[in-house]
Parts: C-alpha cells; structure tokens; sequence
C-alpha cells in the first residue's frame, strides 16, 4: 500500500512538472506572437550593389500559376532576400498561367514596379486591383516563363 502510494505521488509529481512545462512554453508562444504583432520586423537594410533591395517594407504574396511543385517557395526565398516582406504563399486558382504577372493590390503602382524590376517582369504585366479590404501590397502570379525571371 505504501509502494502503490508513492507510485501515485510519483505520477502526481511527473503530471504537474508536465503542465507547468507547457504552460511556460505556451506562455513564450503567446509572448512571442504578441510581439510578432506589435512590432512586426522592419527591413531597413539596403545593399549598395543590389538596386532591388528595399528600404520600405512591400508585403507581397506569391502564388504558383504554373503548377511547378515548390516554385511558390523558391521566389518567396528569393524576393526575401531582395528585402520584400513575403508574408503569404500558395497556389493561383488555376495552373495555366503563361506568363508571370504582378497585381498591385494597395493601389501604389510604385510598390509593384519594385517587384517587377526585381524579377525582370515587364510593366505591362501589372494589373491594379486595388481595396482597402487587401492587407498586401502586391501579389505575384508565376507562370509558366518563371524559368525566364530573376531568380
């Protein structure tokens, strides 16, 4: 009966190191999150040899027109390192897009501009669909000539 006991306080002990455990942890996801909020992070570098790196945050989205598994990532890698804020990727609604284009969806043409000189997409291949219900600047739609963009 003693041995069943402390087995008990045992599992008791191991439960409640358990809960606090998570949480501590919950409670440095919830600080962290409220501060991603708060404070959301800021590009400010700009590198001298590179004209396409940003002083001014553009949040973009990326979109996979042409159905290439992956390639939505591979120019979210690449425009954030030209300094633009990519906060969301995924696919168009359709996978036959032939050429790339560029909507500019805060209605500032200049923010679109950046990113299609940034890739090498014509100005022509910018569309302005501008809403004050849209929270980014820009979306990008890679077709199928993403193999002709700057990458």
């Amino acid at each position: 009966m003693q041995k069943n006991r402390s087995s008990d306080q045992n599992r008791h002990l191991l439960l409640n190191a358990l809960i606090g455990f998570l949480g501590v942890l919950l409670l440095l996801l919830l600080v962290a999150l409220a501060s991603r909020v708060l404070h959301p992070k800021i590009v400010t570098e700009r590198a001298d040899n590179n004209p396409f790196m940003v002083s001014n945050v553009i949040q973009l989205e990326v979109l996979n027109g042409c159905g290439v598994p992956g390639i939505a990532t591979r120019f979210t890698d690449t425009l954030r390192r030209f300094g633009f804020d990519v906060v969301e990727s995924g696919n168009f609604d359709h996978f036959n897009v032939e050429k790339s284009f560029i909507i500019s969806r805060s209605g500032t043409m200049e923010n679109a501009r950046r990113v299609a000189a940034a890739l090498g997409i014509s100005d022509d291949l910018i569309l302005r669909e501008s809403s004050p219900d849209f929270y980014l600047d820009v979306t990008l739609v890679i077709g199928q000539d993403f193999e002709s963009l700057n990458l």
